[in-house]
């Protein structure tokens, strides 16, 4: 099978397409004949080798953790899945990902693709979408009436995280460049912080949640918006234990939990049209296809999910 991998870490320049024995699925596991793939931060950081310690892969490498596509076989043991099954999942963290023809995925994982959304939208979903209501609803515990900030609300995680937070009945801020306004607006932003030229902490306060995206300053900034009992969520780094216990709130980094039933879920809120995919930009499963799209997630500027099409 086609892959494209990495064989030492360093930049997009060490991403390779080399051939590869297709895998076969173990007991509980499907192999994924793969249509489409998303673009993660934890892609290329894995790739520069910053993870390398939390993840001690051998070489070479598959990146990419987020799959769309069709089970091609079935191992042993697996009940609710079966051959020729769309499916989107995000796979476990391993070094055999999804920037391939052909993946394994856990039974457990998985979930039943929307049918009325494409693989490449399904592709978008998973880590960003389960990664987003991970740090809202359980972690954040967010209810109607729920006053929160979103930064970056145009990324990936922010994108999902502003329509599961306005579909919940919270009134929803975030921040975002002039460019995207309109954009984080359709998606259900009640309040849009342009933060090139407005600083968030002058413009809110007394909030009941912050999802945090960006860390540093804005992290440490963010603390003083909230009301004292607030919650704030990182995916970025992990928040200052003195801010927290100054300002009275409840701190976490959200690493995600991976879950097909929480999937499942989601992908009934997009049947349901009360969800819609952010796919952004689209590029073809090539060697040259993956190295423009980690240049342009390293940018912090994409709109939406990168998305990596295995039919382009």
């Amino acid at each position: 099978m086609k892959a494209i991998v990495i064989e030492q870490y360093g930049g997009k320049e060490n991403l390779k397409e080399i051939e590869m024995e297709k895998p076969e699925p173990g007991e509980g596991q499907v192999l994924v004949k793969l249509l489409a793939t998303s673009i993660n931060p934890i892609d290329w950081k894995l790739r520069e080798g910053y993870l390398k310690d939390m993840m001690p892969f051998e070489f070479p490498i598959i990146l990419g953790w987020d799959a769309a596509g069709i089970i091609e076989k079935t191992g042993k043991n697996v009940n609710s899945f079966k051959e020729g099954d769309a499916i989107f999942a995000r796979p476990e963290t391993t070094n055999r990902g999804t920037y391939a023809e052909y993946t394994i995925i856990d039974e457990h994982l998985l979930a039943k693709k929307p049918e009325s959304i494409s693989f490449e939208d399904a592709a978008s979903v998973p880590l960003a979408g389960m990664t987003a209501w991970q740090c809202l609803f359980d972690f954040g515990n967010v209810q109607e009436g729920d006053k929160v900030l979103i930064h970056a609300g145009s990324g990936g995680v922010g994108s999902y995280a502003i329509q599961f937070a306005k579909h919940k009945g919270a009134y929803v801020i975030t921040t975002a460049s002039g460019k995207n306004t309109d954009y984080v607006k359709s998606l259900g932003a009640d309040k849009v912080i342009n933060y090139k030229e407005q600083d968030f902490e002058k413009e809110v306060s007394d909030l009941d949640f912050v999802l945090d995206a960006m860390g540093g300053e804005v992290q440490k900034k963010s603390f003083s918006v909230l009301k004292k009992g607030g919650r704030l969520a990182s995916i970025v780094e992990k928040p200052d234990e003195q801010l927290a216990e100054e300002f009275g709130v409840t701190t976490d980094m959200i690493w995600l939990q991976p879950k097909g039933d929480l999937l499942a879920e989601i992908g009934q809120l997009m049947e349901d049209n009360k969800i819609k995919p952010v796919t952004g930009e689209t590029f073809p499963l090539t060697e040259q296809g993956l190295k423009d799209a980690h240049e342009l997630s390293e940018s912090h500027h994409a709109r939406g999910k990168i998305v990596i099409s295995a039919s382009k």
